[in-house]
């Protein structure tokens, strides 16, 4: 299969996904619907955006696939509707309309026990996000991390796909891809997972390391030596 073609076939899986209801443009307040995407006026969107639409019922089955067309390869997403169905709502409403494309991801980190790859800011700055926030919607069947005596930690595995937030409730445009075993508390709402495809493309970029700065030429934590932009999600 071309590329061309295969563009157009995942492009007629995603985007033949029912809409539903519509955002109205300049909303002030929250949606109407069960979502409840919520205007953020002090974080405005880092592209312009309408809020996601907002159904009586979010729909929540099925796996939607979303591919992210790197410089460093493609990364295939599954999307789960049943495990956070605003979440992929959301999602798929920011890659529709192209927020994802020509961005970077922003962060990588590749520390003993935390092993992700960070994008979704089309300022590239970790601060960007769609102007709107929502609930969330936490896993409950993660695996606890043996090395956590109180057990709270659990275990985001190898290959899943999850919402970056600054606290409660505060999820936007930013994801995190998990490259290796990580363990954190359960507060970043998982909503799918990287597909073997796409686990290939995040070694490499991991096996770049985290690009040095003066004052640290041995990071665990920073942008990706490899500069890895999302040319195109769809």
């Amino acid at each position: 299969m071309s590329l061309v073609t295969a563009l157009m076939v995942t492009l007629g899986v995603v985007v033949a996904a029912p809409a539903a209801q519509a955002a109205v443009p300049g909303q002030a307040g929250p949606t109407a619907g069960p979502c409840q995407y919520t205007p953020t006026p002090d974080d405005p969107p880092a592209r312009p955006v309408s809020l996601p639409p907002d159904p009586r019922h979010t729909p929540d089955r099925g796996i939607i696939t979303v591919t992210l067309f790197t410089n460093l390869g493609l990364i295939p997403l599954a999307l789960d509707r049943a495990q956070a169905p605003c979440t992929v709502q959301s999602f798929l409403h920011l890659t529709r309309h192209g927020f994802y494309n020509r961005t970077i991801c922003h962060r990588l980190t590749t520390y003993p026990t935390l092993k992700v790859l960070q994008c979704g800011d089309p300022t590239g700055t970790g601060e960007g996000g769609p102007g709107y926030s929502y609930k969330d919607e936490l896993p409950t069947n993660l695996p606890p991390a043996p090395t956590d005596p109180t057990g709270v930690r659990r275990i985001y595995g190898r290959g899943l796909l999850a919402m970056a937030n600054a606290g409660p409730d505060t999820n936007g445009s930013q994801f995190f891809l998990v490259f290796a075993d990580s363990v954190l508390r359960p507060n970043y709402t998982v909503f799918g997972a990287v597909r073997p495809l796409g686990l290939n493309t995040l070694d490499r970029i991991a096996a770049g390391g985290v690009a040095p700065t003066p004052d640290d030429p041995a990071p665990v934590d920073g942008a990706p030596a490899r500069r890895t932009e999302i040319l195109l999600a769809i």
